[in-house]
């Protein structure tokens, strides 16, 4: 992941991070990047890979990037669980993000020094998390607003972690937004011209074209989307068993043909206006 992010970060663009959830998806989102040569983050949440079982994806992975001539990485998304974060790094996972935004700051700090640790020894990247970023996501997370932590507290984190990136709380939330957010860019800008770290915009679902652009123009090198997949995959599959209904044609095949087409334009759009398209050509 830290190899997708670097160039991102330095050129200002955005990469994509999409949460998927099953075999299906995670192609439909790998062809997109195929297609638009574009880097891509695959994310899976502590509750897809509960569901579909840690070696499962990882053999899904593995068969669907075997050969791939774009940068593509897998990343375990939110993890409070020190063991699921073991078992994905033990089998190849690229990334983890150890989320210990519910435990007090120095206590979080430890962990990930810990699983920093961890993760070098598989040469894999590790995203950081100190403020809990409201809403619910795969039974993750709170509705309850967080409380916004210093910036001195986060560059002190960030600092004695080494963490590859890092997702900071702007106003940014998980899930759908029940009214238009005030995101602080200007958090983001300290938090990079500080460090140099590229950060993670949370919550990507829902925002405008305007706002991704302003705040992937301000450091967010790596931006979550996840909702919005849930979202078209199961709208879209809905609408195509309304028509199967409706015609009594009943083609499971076609059924999955149409939903991972979805998948695959809502990924490639997003390429698209994160200035990521064309990224990946050549490697």
């Amino acid at each position: 992941m830290a190899a997708i992010v670097g160039p991102a970060l330095q050129n200002r663009y955005g990469v994509p991070a999409i949460n998927v959830v099953n075999d299906l998806t995670m192609a439909a989102v790998l062809a997109a990047a195929v297609e638009r040569r574009s880097p891509v983050i695959v994310q899976t949440s502590v509750k897809t890979v509960r569901t579909a079982g840690a070696e499962v994806l990882m053999g899904m992975w593995r068969g669907m990037t075997r050969g791939i001539e774009v940068p593509v990485a897998l990343h375990l998304d939110h993890c409070p669980d020190r063991e699921v974060i073991s078992t994905c790094l033990r089998l190849g996972w690229n990334s983890v993000l150890f989320d210990g935004s519910a435990l007090p700051v120095e206590q979080n700090r430890r962990h990930t020094v810990e699983v920093v640790r961890e993760a070098s020894v598989y040469g894999a990247s590790v995203e950081g998390e100190i403020e809990a970023i409201t809403g619910v996501e795969d039974d993750h997370g709170s509705d309850e607003v967080g409380e916004q932590l210093s910036l001195r507290v986060c560059l002190d984190f960030i600092e004695a972690t080494g963490v590859d990136v890092f997702a900071p709380a702007i106003g940014n939330a998980h899930g759908r937004y029940r009214s238009e957010p005030t995101l602080d860019r200007q958090r983001v800008v300290d938090l990079v011209t500080a460090t140099g770290v590229p950060m993670a915009l949370h919550g990507g679902s829902g925002l405008t074209a305007a706002q991704f652009s302003e705040l992937i123009a301000a450091g967010c090198a790596k931006v979550n989307l996840s909702t919005v997949l849930k979202e078209r995959f199961m709208q879209s599959s809905l609408a195509h068993l309304e028509e199967a209904r409706r015609t009594d044609r009943w083609d499971p095949p076609d059924l999955f043909r149409h939903a991972a087409d979805t998948v695959t334009a809502m990924a490639a759009g997003f390429m698209d206006a994160f200035g990521s398209t064309g990224r990946g050509a050549g490697t």
